[in-house]
């Protein structure tokens, strides 16, 4: 199967090539910057917020199906950047061209944070209501009821993968656990909220594996992507901790807690189980310990992300 892969070279792209191109499929990426040739993908240097080259990518590639990732996603930022609607309008040019050119299977990337999430129960993707938070996840969620509308009554099978809260090895140093991995590897002390808050956390590379195998299938629809498991976030800070053999270093509390924060934030992944097939292989500690692996190579090696 060829597959047009988009964010290709980031955070979460580079695993789901990886899982693709493992499974078989013949992949196209894009990223606009230069990559490395490899032997079982072909890559693009592209910038798909440019009119015409979504269009111009699709007739070029010419794929069965199409996982689009890219998107704005600077840490802190992203939440209210403007160019969520420059990614839109890319978005749904890269839908239509899809949809001209008969392109079979169509996945778009979206958030946890569509959701009007349940103070005690997982976000269902058939049950649980949406819900406008930032212009962030207002403009994925307008995307999706966008192209669902434009992939009804075509021969395109048309999924939405709504991520929840992915870390692993070279995610952006701000992030929660790369901040906390980071300081503890550098022997510093890691402060952090009292941390109630329970979150579904899937480590990156099983997510870029769960995004191959939706590309890969055809479940139509919304499709969770998470672990199904909810951990607090003082107690993902406690297990580096430990895992670091600096417990100490943990300052749970020295942070205040943040105003209006969701209590629970947790995915049902029954779809993403039952019909896509898909279970995710690490354990949250086997993830966290290769997180801070990740960073104490980075400060035995004198480099910082």
């Amino acid at each position: 199967m060829r597959i047009l892969l988009t964010g290709a070279s980031g955070f979460v792209g580079r695993h789901a090539l990886t899982s693709l191109s493992a499974a078989g499929a013949e992949v196209h990426a894009v990223s606009r910057q230069r990559q490395s040739p490899g032997p079982s993908v072909r890559w693009y240097l592209a910038d798909l917020l440019k009119p015409g080259i979504p269009a111009a990518i699709v007739d070029e590639v010419r794929p069965d199906g199409v996982l689009h990732l890219a998107w704005t996603v600077e840490h802190g930022v992203f939440w209210t950047d403007p160019a969520n609607l420059e990614w839109s309008a890319a978005t749904i040019s890269l839908a239509a061209a899809s949809a001209r050119a008969g392109v079979k299977r169509f996945v778009g990337v979206g958030t946890c944070y569509e959701y009007e999430w349940p103070d005690d129960a997982p976000c269902d993707e058939r049950a649980t209501p949406l819900a406008a938070h930032t212009l962030y996840d207002t403009s994925k969620d307008a995307c999706r009821r966008i192209m669902e509308a434009r992939f009804a009554g075509t021969e395109t099978s048309f999924a939405w993968a709504r991520l929840f809260f992915l870390y692993g090895p070279a995610e952006g140093p701000n992030r929660l656990v790369s901040s906390i991995a980071r300081n503890l590897a550098a022997g510093k002390s890691a402060a952090c909220s009292r941390g109630r808050a329970v979150r579904d956390f899937m480590d990156v590379r099983d997510a870029g594996a769960a995004l191959a195998a939706i590309a890969l299938a055809d479940v139509e629809g919304a499709i969770n992507v998470g672990t199904g498991q909810g951990y607090p976030v003082s107690a993902v800070a406690s297990s580096l901790g430990e895992l670091a053999g600096r417990p100490d270093l943990v300052r749970i509390g020295d942070l205040p807690d943040r105003i209006g924060e969701p209590p629970f934030i947790v995915a049902s992944v029954e779809r993403l189980n039952r019909e896509v097939g898909f279970e995710t292989s690490r354990s949250l500690k086997e993830g966290l310990a290769d997180a801070l692996a990740f960073w104490n190579a980075q400060i035995e090696n004198g480099r910082s992300l």
